[in-house]
């Protein structure tokens, strides 16, 4: 069944909705100097932080919590809804959940309720008569299993709306962890370039408001058609094609289109070794002989990995770029690798865009992938 999106926000590094895709389409990278951490142990130097200067102990706990709440708050008065009268789920994915209220809790003594490591009482703080708020922690393409969720309660009749959304906050472990498999600091965030470095965190939250398209009216932000899932357990931090696939052909099916229909992709395009060619090789598998080919982008470059929010960021990136007819190009890709040889990869400049359907890709460790179809009236 398809959805309609009637209401959406989002903060990244570059702030709100429409800063964030003013930045996206002038190429700016946001990532800078890393704050908080101890760099030179963790062998991790930048990351794209979320603007906190307005915050007077930005490092307090719950970072995400508060990042969620304003964006779940901006999406449903956008969409207009009122979960006094309708009944209205909150689903939320995340990678992290409150990772770094644990980290301050266990080493500086910085109290935090465990109930609070879930996101129920920050969604409530804004929203108190919502119907349930349902947390799914599934690694980088959580947000993207939080809207099949989310389509899935609609499809059932179990609720009038449904926010669908994600956040992350950067965490210690984390940045530990991809600073052990680098030799050096990663400079900067290059998705399917030549010689490219690694991943560098980013942090946010995203909320998207979705109704039956059948109730929504008109004014939708965009309808998403279908999201394809797979968990192939491959391993437990590589990516595999097949898994990849199977995720990408179960959202064309689900959403009745083929390969040929899709003029867009966003790609999940971290920048490191074993995704970037990885997903060039499924997208090859999957748009075999469709000439020329949709053309295909990633914004991590510009943002950092979001973990949990990744996939619904990008998912707005691609309603933003059929609507105003421009994509956005891949920040910090000049040289595209071999492997991505195949792929119409927007570099250097914005590309112009008819495209009338967009795929949505969202991969994380365990072979846990989501796919989203989504389409915009034009």
């Amino acid at each position: 069944m398809h959805v309609a999106i009637t209401g959406a926000e989002l903060l990244t590094c570059h702030g709100g909705t429409d800063t964030t895709f003013a930045a996206l389409a002038k190429g700016v990278d946001g990532s800078q100097g890393l704050r908080f951490y101890d760099t030179d142990r963790i062998n991790v130097t930048r990351g794209y932080h979320v603007d906190d200067s307005d915050d007077p102990e930005p490092e307090l706990p719950l970072r995400a919590g508060r990042w969620l709440a304003r964006c779940v708050l901006g999406a449903v008065r956008q969409a207009g809804v009122d979960p006094a009268v309708e009944r209205v789920s909150v689903i939320v994915g995340t990678g992290l959940r409150e990772l770094r209220a644990m980290e301050r809790w266990a080493v500086d003594g910085v109290p935090v309720r465990r109930r609070d490591l879930h996101f129920t009482t920050a969604v409530r703080e804004v929203l108190p008569e919502v119907t349930e708020v349902i947390t799914v922690s599934n690694a980088c393409s959580a947000s993207g299993h939080a809207l099949a969720l989310a389509q899935d309660l609609l499809a059932a009749g179990e609720a009038d709306a449904v926010v669908a959304a994600g956040c992350d906050a950067m965490s210690e472990s984390m940045l530990t962890m991809i600073g052990r498999v680098a030799d050096a600091p990663t400079p900067a965030l290059r998705p399917f370039q030549e010689g490219r470095a690694g991943v560098l965190l980013g942090e946010g939250a995203v909320a998207v408001v979705l109704r039956r398209a059948a109730d929504a009216g008109p004014g939708a932000l965009a309808t998403v058609l279908a999201t394809g899932l797979s968990c192939d357990a491959h391993h437990e931090t590589a990516p595999d094609v097949g898994g990849i696939v199977a995720a990408m052909r179960d959202a064309h099916r689900r959403a009745g289109v083929s390969p040929h229909d899709i003029g867009l992709v966003l790609a999940h395009g971290t920048g490191t070794a074993l995704n970037d060619p990885t997903e060039a090789a499924a997208l090859d598998t999957v748009f075999a002989g469709v000439a020329p080919g949709p053309l295909v982008t990633g914004i991590k470059g510009a943002i950092g990995h979001t973990s949990g929010s990744a996939a619904l960021m990008s998912l707005l990136v691609a309603a933003e770029a059929m609507r105003s007819g421009s994509v956005p190009a891949t920040v910090g890709l000049a040289e595209p690798i071999e492997a991505a040889a195949g792929l119409r990869l927007v570099v250097g400049e914005p590309a112009p865009c008819d495209a009338r359907l967009a795929q949505v890709n969202a991969f994380g460790f365990g072979g846990v992938n989501a796919v989203s179809v989504i389409g915009v009236d034009r």
